[in-house]
């Protein structure tokens, strides 16, 4: 097996692994999507979400914390050990916000890598079964 086989062998038992970890997510999730974006708690200060992915090590956390003045920052970390990425100061509601925001654009960016890997897998499998060649 050449050094391409296998990555193209990595690529689709990856692709196979996320398709399979996150078939029941669909409409509800856009929809979840939608109330947690207009939600504002009344207290911001440990607001937090977790972007998508099937290894901790590399996925981006977002963390809202309230200073002694008030203002608020947020906190980007990838995985458990990093030094925090600080955006701020600003409000509660843009730090919010700009936690929602990141999340989507992540699972966005994700939902479309993993597309990306699952039609690579599928084109794959197409050449393995009948022995043809882009």
């Amino acid at each position: 097996m050449t050094q391409d086989d296998s990555a193209d062998q990595a690529f689709a038992t990856s692709a196979s692994v996320l398709d399979q970890g996150n078939s029941n997510h669909g409409a509800d999730k856009s929809q979840a999507d939608e109330k947690s974006a207009t939600l504002v708690p009344a207290e911001a200060d440990g607001y937090c979400k977790v972007g998508p992915g099937p290894i901790a090590a590399i996925r981006f956390k977002w963390t809202a914390r309230r200073a002694d003045n008030g203002d608020y920052f947020v906190d980007e970390t990838t995985g458990d050990n990093s030094e925090p990425v600080v955006s701020g100061p600003m409000t509660k509601d843009t730090a919010v916000s700009l936690i929602d925001e990141r999340e989507r654009e992540a699972h966005r960016r994700f939902d479309q890598l993993r597309a990306e890997m699952s039609g690579r897998a599928a084109a794959l499998e197409v050449i393995q079964q009948g022995g043809g060649e882009f």
